[in-house]
């Protein structure tokens, strides 16, 4: 059975709809370390434990950590880039310019491209001074805190547990958490180090996640795979390291390694974005998720579907009847084919 977990956020915080996306068939929730914690969580989290007792439910509750993602500094509320206007980066700079970990900033030229969110944003450097960077805004949109933010063509590395990871890791078993997540994953030394922080506080239970959102991710997953207890697809990074076009095959060849490790792996990113606003998907997805299942996804999830989407409780309903569906179909061909 495919495994389906949505992600916990103000949309489906109260009792009540978390309780009905379990019985829907959702067998647990990611809860996003970015821009929170365990313990500024803990009523939501609570909520969500009362909820699988009640629908009869062991639910797992995956954290995904902050780990080796770039993100943007405080960003006044309500800033809007427009196409073609210019705008500001600088690491330690005024309030008028927006604030980016020191590490990118060093890593700049001129000529550069920036994405920002997801690649929502797209900016281009065209000066590098003592102050900070001119940037012309390509593909303009709204810009808020905390958002990923990555040099196109261009690896730039943070540590790969932040000081908010290790409380949180090491909160993990008061509240409840059964794995964690490790974003940008892109190679084998990272997993080991958290590994080994996990053996040093007797944490070695928690499920490891390994997040896949870089080509060199990709390019390592021969040596990622024995360290990890599910490789995560994560298209939405992933998808700005290549032209879109290529993310479907690049999706496949990590499916094919992980069958043939016999490694579990999880599909994520956009399964059903549209159900945001719409209380049913589009065909689009549904072959999506129909056709994830069929190349041997162990797991799909959902992510602002159901943490600020109008419909948390039918996202998970489709994702579940599509997957097991799917299932069905797969059964059904196999034995046919014998």
């Amino acid at each position: 059975m495919t495994e389906i977990f949505g992600t916990l956020g103000p949309a489906c915080s109260d009792v009540k709809t978390l309780e009905t996306m379990f019985r829907h068939g959702m067998h647990g929730m990611r809860l996003n370390m970015s821009h929170t914690s365990l313990t500024e969580s803990a009523d939501i989290i609570d909520n969500y434990h009362t909820a699988a007792k009640n629908a009869g439910v062991e639910g797992g509750l995956l954290i995904d950590l902050q780990g080796g993602e770039l993100r943007l500094g405080k960003v006044r509320p309500g800033t809007v880039a427009g196409n073609g206007s210019l705008l500001h980066l600088s690491a330690d700079g005024p309030e008028s310019s927006i604030s980016i970990p020191p590490s990118v900033y060093a890593a700049l030229e001129l000529g550069d491209e920036l994405l920002i969110d997801d690649g929502k944003i797209l900016l281009k450097v065209m000066n590098i001074s003592g102050d900070g960077v001119e940037t012309e805004v390509l593909r303009g949109g709204s810009i808020e805190s905390q958002k990923s933010i990555k040099i196109v063509g261009k690896e730039v590395h943070s540590d790969i547990l932040t000081r908010q990871d290790r409380e949180n890791i090491l909160l993990s078993r008061r509240y409840g958490v059964t794995a964690i997540m490790q974003p940008f994953v892109t190679k084998a030394a990272e997993l080991l180090r958290i590994r080994e922080f996990l053996s040093e506080n007797g944490l070695e239970a928690l499920r490891l996640f390994a997040k896949i959102e870089s080509l060199d991710g990709v390019d390592n997953l021969d040596e990622i795979l024995p360290l990890a207890d599910m490789i995560v697809i994560a298209r939405g990074d992933l998808g700005n390291d290549m032209p879109l076009w290529e993310l479907p095959g690049v999706q496949k060849k990590i499916a094919q390694k992980c069958i043939f490790a016999n490694k579990p792996f999880l599909v994520v990113t956009q399964l059903l974005s549209s159900m945001i606003s719409s209380p049913t998907p589009t065909r689009a997805e549904v072959s999506d998720i129909f056709n994830a299942v069929l190349d041997g996804a162990t797991a799909l999830m959902v992510t602002n579907e159901t943490a600020v989407g109008s419909y948390p409780a039918e996202v998970i309903d489709y994702l579940s009847k599509t997957a097991g569906r799917a299932e069905s179909f797969k059964a059904d061909y196999t034995s046919s084919a014998v």
